[in-house]
């Protein structure tokens, strides 16, 4: 049985994970991560470094060549399909092969863990998804096919499923790519709440700023490994991204908090 366990206690703790799409090329090799309840930890990285290869080896989807993944105690590898659903969420960038199914209907599929086998959705499931779709400003989508959303829609909608899950634990690969600020904004201001009420959160992004006004707590992927650990101010430091990034970035701050700002430095 997975446990609650504490708040300092890590809900999701990875040790050694190593892992490789081909044998002699290894994507991650020994990666350790602890997720806590009421945490919002950001994953960053350069493009193939491994930042979705991580959340899907968190998540189960994707199996470690070696080392191990524990949510909540227990390891991953133990659990079904519909323990892992009932205590981890995932929003991924997108879902293939739903474009015919009901913004509801899809929506109400993340709480297939909390529904009986041979059981239908009450309306307490009900509630829940409409209440999820409104929290994720999509509300006005139920009735809607997915394949009728635009990029930016259907990511609202993906968000509003794994609010559904009512999970101790949300992992997100990036949630606002297909954004416009606004809905950037809204939606990390959203997961931000949850994380307060207790969610442990994980958000794979490219986007520095967000992650330097959203982030407790940020971990920086670099040739397979973990480059980097600590506060978005121990992390987002010239010295530290300067290796990873290349050297055309410029560092500032945000007038009113002080936190770091890091923009692309053109010629």
């Amino acid at each position: 049985m997975v446990e609650q366990r504490g708040v300092d206690y890590p809900l999701v703790r990875a040790r050694d994970l190593n892992f490789a799409y081909e044998r002699d090329t290894p994507v991650l090799s020994g990666v350790n991560l602890d997720l806590c309840s009421g945490e919002m930890l950001f994953v960053l990285g350069a493009n193939g470094s491994g930042k979705t290869t991580l959340l899907n080896l968190l998540s189960g989807s994707l199996t470690p060549g070696g080392g191990s993944v524990e949510l909540g105690g227990e390891a991953t590898a133990s659990l079904t399909p519909r323990e892992l659903a009932r205590h981890m969420a995932v929003v991924p960038q997108s879902i293939d092969g739903v474009n015919g199914v009901p913004v509801r209907r899809f929506v109400m599929g993340g709480r297939y863990a909390h529904v009986p086998v041979w059981g239908s959705p009450g309306a307490h499931d009900e509630e829940l998804v409409l209440r999820s779709l409104e929290q994720a400003d999509g509300a006005q989508f139920a009735g809607r096919m997915v394949g009728q959303l635009s990029s930016g829609q259907r990511q609202r909608v993906l968000l509003a499923r794994a609010l559904a899950q009512e999970a101790p634990a949300l992992l997100l690969d990036e949630p606002t790519t297909a954004l416009d600020p606004e809905h950037q904004v809204a939606v990390l201001d959203l997961i931000h709440l949850q994380a307060q009420a207790g969610t442990a959160v994980l958000v794979v992004t490219h986007d520095l700023n967000l992650t330097s006004q959203y982030a407790s707590r940020v971990l920086l992927l670099a040739e397979g490994g973990v480059a980097a650990e600590g506060t978005p101010e121990e992390v987002l430091r010239p010295e530290v991204l300067t290796p990873v990034y290349g050297a055309r970035l410029w560092f500032g701050a945000f007038p009113d908090s002080g936190r770091p700002i890091v923009l692309p430095r053109g010629q």
